[in-house]
């Protein structure tokens, strides 16, 4: 799969090159940029052999015919959107490791008893108009019309960008993808994190995707002068959303796979000689057990009640979002371990702390991730990385994973 890699990276390169902005990779949902991504991959789908669509809200996909004419159907597939200033791989690797392995395929003339398909989702980041899986969730049957009329920073309309882009917003609700040959969906995605890296393997299987809570807090206190105020008389809002960000940061340390993060802290001053009185700040929460994450969250709540108590000030909590995890599919997830043994490769299960659109996709056919190396864990960055080496190690296991699932739908136990 050497050469296979190769030119996966090179058509990487390609994309990376598709941006909004000349001096960094940005391709938002439903933009000129977008467009000109789909199209290209729409020609290297159509070269490889398969018959080339593209939905109501911009999805592509390329299907590689069956040998049979009641198969199933193998969906393979990514997202091509990106957040601004992204990395050439995150959801794009995907894509293209789909489309290598069907240009195996044709290049020697074979036909498997099952159909697959390569889909390249529009959008999944929730970059442009702030809600994400827009593409999986239309694919899936699971979008809701009323998004239509969610707003970008410039003011366009969901309806408006669709329209401008060249789908329809008319046909979305039946743009759902059919579900009664669907076999199940494989995503190969970068892992987004440094655990492969440290364990020196090339290939994961992700086991499941964390669910995430995410919350505003707000703490209160009082403000006052800097130069007036007794230290023992403050009531610093800061100085207490100090103390809770720590301890948040020991609640998850506590927990083996719970992570915490408060990525955003804003003080109502701002001034250097100003005791804050007022405090907000972000809590993005996350595990694999949605019972486990709970309980976390409720001990952050009583540690926060007991900071402002102490200290004299009050904290209120908004919940902005609470998304559960997903399990994958443990018959499909296994096909991939077993594709890794047999070829003599040690993939561990790994829970993914990122959204992806296998979530979505699980909701309606079995889904299972593959995840690849990538240097440093990072992701979502100009320096995200990738390996030739690592890649075709992926594609390996990818396409044998095909093959045992084309192996079951001969031997009759797709079921």
């Amino acid at each position: 799969m050497s050469d296979a890699a190769r030119v996966l990276l090179e058509r990487a390169d390609v994309l990376g090159a598709i941006s909004e902005e000349p001096d960094r990779l940005t391709r938002r949902f439903a933009t000129a940029a977008m467009g000109r991504a789909l199209d290209q991959v729409a020609e290297w789908l159509a070269a490889a052999g398969m018959s080339v669509r593209r939905d109501a809200i911009g999805n592509l996909t390329g299907r590689y015919e069956a040998s049979r004419n009641d198969a199933g159907t193998l969906v393979i597939g990514s997202h091509l959107d990106t957040v601004p200033g992204a990395g050439r791989y995150d959801g794009v690797l995907g894509v293209l490791a789909g489309l290598a392995v069907v240009e195996r395929l044709a290049s020697g003339g074979r036909r498997l008893p099952c159909a697959l398909e390569v889909v390249a989702f529009a959008e999944e980041e929730g970059v442009r108009f702030g809600t994400g899986y827009v593409g999986s969730r239309v694919w899936r049957g699971a979008f809701e019309r009323s998004q239509l009329r969610l707003v970008d920073g410039d003011g366009v309309t969901l309806e408006e960008a669709v329209r401008a882009s060249g789908g329809d917003p008319e046909r979305i609700d039946g743009a759902a993808r059919r579900q009664d040959d669907l076999l199940g969906y494989l995503e190969v995605h970068i892992e987004q994190g440094p655990r492969l890296e440290k364990s020196g393997l090339p290939v994961g299987v992700v086991s499941a995707i964390a669910g995430q809570t995410r919350g505003l807090v707000v703490v209160a206190g009082e403000a006052g002068h800097a130069g007036t105020i007794p230290m023992t008389l403050r009531r610093d809002a800061l100085a207490g959303a100090a103390e809770l960000v720590l301890a948040i940061e020991q609640a998850a340390r506590s927990e083996p796979g719970l992570v915490a993060t408060v990525g955003r802290v804003d003080v109502a001053s701002g001034a250097s000689n100003v005791v804050p009185g007022r405090v907000a700040l972000t809590l993005d929460l996350r595990h694999a057990d949605d019972a486990i994450r709970g309980r976390a969250r409720e001990e952050i709540v009583s540690r926060s009640q007991e900071i402002a108590g102490r200290r004299g000030l009050e904290v209120a909590w908004e919940t902005l979002r609470d998304t559960p995890s997903v399990a994958m599919s443990t018959p499909l997830s296994a096909l991939l371990q077993r594709a890794a043994s047999d070829l003599g490769l040690e993939a561990p299960l790994l829970v993914s702390g990122a959204g992806h659109d296998a979530a979505v996709v699980a909701g309606v056919t079995p889904a299972a991730m593959l995840f690849v190396r990538c240097a440093g864990g990072i992701s979502h960055s100009p320096d995200e990385l990738v390996t030739e080496a690592d890649v075709a190690v992926a594609l390996e296991v990818l396409e044998r994973c095909v093959e045992l699932v084309a192996r079951s739908v001969e031997d009759g136990e797709n079921g």
